[in-house]
């Protein structure tokens, strides 16, 4: 049962609402610096860390938290005795909800004139150690990093007397390693692209090493080849406007080789400026016809006469949306996937 919940964000989305609903359930709210200051203007109970641990924040605030008073409250099992006998001997209490979201370093980074030592600044350290220790702890405690999340946890804590499952406590967990992993692999990323001079601004184009997460999209029907297996994953940073963002509209599922040809269409025919439509029929991660029209529905029947016979079975894409028009003239022929910006 959540009776205590520790607030510490840099992203203030939802927060108060967040703080008010867990006040609302009678949750002893514990926050930190800005987030503090920012509850207590909305006129809600909350205990400073400070108060809780007898030690003020120093260090121009870099340490706030790293203390056996919220660690011990965030780790302790509470089906162990002899943990529990420990936090009450040493005046420790539990903190059964975490919330927390860290230091945006990759924002920071991600400016044309960040500061080598902003960069710096922009690392956190008690953020990830709290993620860390609640995450681990699981089945006792409830971690929030994402403003999407805090809904759920409430409407099911109202379900529940102030219970979450473990279940989505376990979600939730593996939401923070992932989320952990990412920020330091950034930071990793960041740090050995410099190149160990004093000129901080100079960083290669190839760091020394490089760190990247994925999180899966879907299952395919299957892999290269029909006895494989496989899954398909985005990178977390993909730009927008790449296929990673799809939304399949219809259809079966996909293969790989459904994704691999549909990611050379549509890079492809993405590469095609100018005021005209464009289409790209891709067989076989090959172009097997390429046209520019005034419409959609001419510019793929331009397409379609470059190689009508390697065209069946193909993968189709245009710049432009796809009418019922153009729509109408495609279905006359089979074809794999169809993609286009929009569908009208």
């Amino acid at each position: 049962m959540i009776r205590t919940a520790l607030l510490s964000v840099s992203d203030k989305t939802g927060i108060v609402q967040l703080a008010q609903a867990l006040h609302t359930l009678g949750i002893k709210l514990i926050s930190t610096g800005g987030t503090a200051k920012l509850l207590a203007q909305e006129g809600l109970p909350v205990t400073e860390v400070a108060s809780l641990t007898n030690f003020p924040e120093m260090l121009d605030g870099r340490v706030k938290t790293l203390h056996p008073k919220v660690h011990g409250g965030l780790l302790a099992r509470r089906d162990s005795k002899e943990h529990m006998d420990s936090i009450a001997e040493h005046g420790i209490e539990t903190i059964d909800l975490l919330v927390i979201n860290l230091y945006p370093f990759t924002q920071t980074i991600s400016q044309a004139h960040c500061s080598f030592d902003e960069a710096i600044e922009n690392i956190d350290i008690g953020g990830p150690a709290m993620l860390r220790a609640a995450a681990k702890n699981h089945q006792d405690v409830t971690v929030l990093i994402s403003p999407d999340d805090y809904e759920l946890v409430l409407e099911e804590m109202r379900r529940n007397q102030n219970t979450v499952s473990f279940t989505t406590n376990l979600t939730l967990a593996k939401k923070v390693f992932a989320h952990t992993a990412q920020y330091d692999g950034a930071i990793a990323n960041y740090l050995s692209s410099l190149d160990g001079t004093q000129d901080h601004h100079k960083r290669h184009p190839y760091p020394q090493t490089l760190h990247l997460a994925f999180e899966r999209v879907q299952e395919m029907r299957y892999g290269e080849n029909p006895h494989q297996s496989a899954a398909f994953y985005k990178d977390l940073n993909a730009p927008s406007g790449s296929l990673a963002h799809y939304q399949q509209l219809q259809g079966k599922e996909l293969s790989f080789n459904n994704i691999a040809d549909s990611d050379a269409a549509w890079e492809c025919v993405k590469s095609i400026s100018g005021d005209q439509a464009a289409c790209v029929i891709i067989k076989h991660a090959n172009p097997c016809g390429v046209a520019i029209a005034e419409s959609a529905e001419k510019a793929y029947l331009k397409a379609l006469q470059t190689d009508p016979t390697s065209a069946f079975g193909g993968i189709i894409a245009l710049n432009r949306p796809c009418d019922e028009t153009c729509a109408t003239a495609i279905a006359k022929q089979f074809v794999e996937v169809l993609i286009a910006p929009s569908f009208t």
